[in-house]
C-alpha cells in the first residue's frame, strides 16, 4: 500500500472508535439478510473494518473472517478486539484479493468517504472480484438528509485525556460533506495538536445502484433503515444488499 493512498489521518482517531456498539445493530441486519444463505464456517471480508468489533462479531458467529483497513493505528486496536482474525493494510478503491470470500461487507457508513463514483466504482469492481459466486455484498451509506444543513455547524467534545472541536459543512451542488477538526490529545504527559480535515459524499440511491448493476451485481435489494427496516439508530441510512451470481 503507497504513502499517498495510506489512511493516516484516522490514525489519529482511532482510539475514539475502539468500543463503539454500533457494530450490533451492524449484525443484526446481517443476520437478517445475509448470513443465513451462506454456508457455516464462510469466509467474511470486513471492508473498512475500523477497529474490528464486527469482526469480533462474526468471529464469535463462527466464521472465519478478514477486516482490511486503510489506517494502520485502526487496525492496531482491531487486532486487540479481534485477535483470531487476519487483517491487511490496503485502500478499499485498489485492493486486490482473491475469489475466496462467501461475502463482503461494509459497515457504519465507511464507503461514504470514497468521495467520487468512479472510485466508488472501483471499489465495487474490487469487492466483486473477491467474491466466490453466489457471494454477497452488504453495505450502508449515509443520506442527504443526514448531511443537510443551512449554515456551517459547530460541536466540541472535551474529556480529562483530548480536547475536539469539529466544524461541519454541506455543499448541495456538490453533495460534499466537510468536517474540519481541530483535536487536543494528553500523550506521556504533553498535549499535541492535530488538525484534520475529513470529506463524505452524498449519493443518490439510483447511481449507487446503477454502479452495482454496471459492475455485475444482481438480486440487489435496497432499504431505507429508519423508514423500512425501524432502525433508528441507523436513521438516514440506506442499506444494500447485493449478489454476484
Amino acid at each position: 500500500m503507497s504513502l499517498e493512498t495510506r489512511y493516516s489521518q484516522y490514525d489519529t482517531l482511532a482510539f475514539l472508535y475502539s468500543g463503539l456498539e454500533s457494530s450490533k445493530v451492524s449484525l443484526m441486519l446481517l443476520e437478517k439478510f445475509i448470513l443465513q444463505d451462506i454456508p457455516n464456517e464462510s469466509h467474511i471480508l470486513d471492508l473498512c473494518c475500523g477497529t474490528g468489533e464486527l469482526v469480533q462479531l462474526l468471529l464469535e458467529k463462527g466464521y472465519q473472517v478478514t477486516g482490511l483497513d486503510g489506517s494502520e493505528e485502526m487496525l492496531h486496536y482491531a487486532r486487540e478486539n479481534a485477535p483470531d482474525a487476519e487483517f491487511i493494510l490496503d485502500d478499499s478503491r485498489f485492493f486486490k484479493l482473491p475469489p475466496i470470500f462467501h461475502a463482503v461487507v461494509s459497515a457504519n457508513n465507511s464507503l461514504s468517504y470514497v468521495t467520487s463514483l468512479e472510485e466508488l466504482i472501483s471499489v465495487f469492481h474490487n469487492v466483486y472480484a473477491a467474491l466466490q459466486s453466489n457471494g454477497w455484498f452488504a453495505f450502508d451509506l449515509n443520506q442527504e438528509e443526514r448531511y443537510e444543513t443551512d449554515e456551517p455547524t459547530s460541536t466540541s467534545d472535551f474529556t480529562d485525556d483530548y480536547a475536539m472541536i469539529d466544524c461541519f459543512s454541506y455543499d448541495p451542488e456538490e453533495k460534499i460533506a466537510k468536517s474540519n477538526l481541530v483535536m487536543f490529545r494528553l500523550i506521556n504527559g504533553e498535549w499535541q495538536r492535530s488538525n484534520l480535515t475529513f470529506i463524505q459524499k452524498a449519493y443518490f440511491t439510483a447511481e449507487v445502484q446503477s454502479a452495482l448493476e454496471k459492475v455485475g451485481f444482481t438480486e440487489i435489494s435496497i432499504y431505507d433503515a429508519g423508514r423500512n427496516l425501524g432502525v433508528p439508530q441507523m436513521e438516514g441510512r440506506t442499506v444494500y444488499f447485493c449478489r454476484k451470481l
